[in-house]
């Protein structure tokens, strides 16, 4: 080869490295908690509150509006979220973690900031966390449940946090470590506390019948819970406004702690909205999507960005239903039951996507999908093939958000409640392995109104959204050919094709039936 066919070459050749960094889109993730499908103006006519963001991201881009959270409450989703793997194939099996759990994600396994490290991209986290990370100890505390209160004085807080998001990939983390209605009460950069959580807090009502962080005794006011909505819309415009001046495209996720209780709006906020404190804070949580939206834009990197903003799971029973409903707003729309249960109002979930480069706007898909699916888009939208022992549950919806084809993307999802029952879409049907919610709706797991019923529901969702008439009776070839579909994806290790990987611990498709909980009880235990 002569030297000018060398040069050429070469030249096409880093022309063609160049070309394909550029095409790797920048990616903003954001993950609402406990925001209802029907707290949604554009997807609910009927709602009563006010999102003007969300309604300009669908107006751009594209709406699912059968998209669901991989689990009915938190920890489980954001696992799924990071892993593109269903969380119950981990050791978590139901509930959710604490403040002070360590380290769910396992040890070797790939996530998703790692995935996008790894081609270029700068990673980066602000918000809710709420994935475990290992703290310094200095006495007890239980591994997969809840911490009590007064655990918070067993770590040693000015040590350094190990197996945090910066574990798994993230170059920066900004954030809270799970809810804030959990101890810690304290920000975290990093690897370290920002916020002394060592003061003692307490959950106080002012005279004007709002919740609020108070100090217990002398000290600066410090850590506020409703300073944290805002402080983590700061923190992500930071990171965009860094970031969009660097030639590397970059990700950020930014899992909010709203509309979660403590029900927190800011004072700018209360009032908003005219029908609660609820309200409220999803105005406000719709104002923070807004302010991220036009930092792209003041960037100049919107029409590369592929923006997704979507829920964990259903509305909380917190937010005061019967107030809501009685002002004519219902935060899971047409759908039974709310955040924690089996039904779909506790996991479908808002999900829209923006991407001017790519994404045709004003679109609408019916596509079934779910959050585990994220992985696999990001991995396909920049470009990357998935190794075959990672994102065992993720299947890519590019395909959809492109409109190459019409073909499905995923054949049936698998749903999970609070209590670790088990449910199975598959086109317009619905396959539940309980009696009764398997969450905090009636009936609920144990009650008196669930026993007697069919330990098995079957649903057409087409023609019964509501899920009010179980066909488990009049379709009983419909519920063995679901079951074993159903048992076939949870022995495989994976619902992708591929090689047959290992869950975690052996996983139980029935759980066993509770005893009957007194009335109120066991609603605090997942946030």
């Amino acid at each position: 080869m002569n030297r000018f066919l060398l040069l050429t070459t070469l030249l096409c050749l880093a022309l063609a490295v160049t070309a394909s960094a550029g095409d790797k889109p920048n990616i903003i993730f954001i993950l609402c908690d406990d925001l209802g499908y029907g707290d949604v103006k554009c997807l609910n006519p009927e709602g009563k509150i006010a999102t003007p963001s969300f309604d300009r991201l669908a107006k751009e881009g594209m709406i699912f509006t059968d998209a669901h959270s991989g689990s009915s409450v938190c920890t489980p989703t954001r696992y799924g979220v990071m892993t593109g793997r269903y969380a119950w194939r981990s050791k978590l099996q139901s509930g959710v973690l604490g403040g002070l759990s360590p380290r769910l994600i396992e040890q070797g396994r790939l996530a998703v900031p790692a995935m996008l490290k790894q081609q270029g991209y700068t990673t980066h986290c602000v918000g809710k966390w709420h994935l475990g990370m290992d703290w310094v100890r200095t006495g007890p505390t239980e591994e997969l449940n809840i911490e009590k209160a007064d655990q918070v004085n067993n770590v040693d807080y000015t040590k350094p946090i190990t197996n945090g998001p910066t574990s798994v990939g993230f170059d920066t983390y900004f954030g809270i470590s799970a809810s804030l209605d959990m101890v810690p009460y304290c920000f975290i950069e990093n690897d370290h506390v920002v916020a002394n959580p060592t003061e003692k807090m307490k959950l106080a009502m002012n005279a004007g019948g709002r919740m609020s962080y108070t100090r217990e005794g002398p000290g600066s006011p410090g850590f506020r819970g409703e300073d944290v909505l805002p402080t983590f819309t700061r923190e992500a415009k930071k990171v965009i406004e860094s970031k969009a001046k660097q030639d590397a495209p970059f990700f950020l996720y930014l899992p909010l702690n709203s509309p979660h209780t403590p029900i927190l709006p800011s004072e700018k906020w209360q009032g908003k909205s005219g029908i609660s404190l609820y309200a409220d804070f999803v105005m406000e949580t719709d104002d923070a999507i807004g302010q991220i939206m036009k930092a792209t834009e003041d960037a100049g990197i919107a029409k590369d960005t592929l923006f997704i903003v979507t829920s964990d799971n259903g509305c909380s029973p917190s937010a005061d239903y019967p107030r809501l409903l009685a002002a004519g707003h219902n935060p899971s729309y047409n759908m039974r039951g709310h955040k924690a249960d089996i039904f779909d109002g506790g996991h479908r979930v808002p999900f829209i996507v923006r991407w001017p480069a790519k994404v045709k706007a004003g679109q609408t898909s019916a596509q079934i999908v779910c959050l585990t699916d994220f992985m696999a888009t990001a991995a396909d939208a920049s470009g990357v093939k998935v190794p075959e022992n990672a994102a065992e549950d993720s299947f890519s919806i590019l395909p959809a958000l492109l409109g190459e084809s019409g073909k499905p993307v995923r054949q049936s999802v698998i749903h999970h409640s609070i209590n670790g029952s088990f449910a199975l879409r598959e086109g317009d049907w619905k396959l539940e392995l309980c009696a009764g919610s398997g969450g905090w709706s009636d009936p609920r797991p144990g009650s008196p109104g669930e026993k007697g019923l069919p330990d098995t529901q079957l649903y057409n969702l087409k023609s019964d959204i509501a899920e009010k008439d179980n066909m488990q009776g009049t379709h009983p070839e419909i519920v063995a050919k679901m079951t074993g579909e159903l048992q076939q994806i949870v022995t495989s290790g994976r619902s992708t094709p591929g090689a047959a990987q290992q869950n975690a611990v052996p996983v139980v498709l029935r759980k066993p039936t509770p005893a009957a909980q007194p009335k109120g009880k066991g609603k605090k235990k997942a946030k």
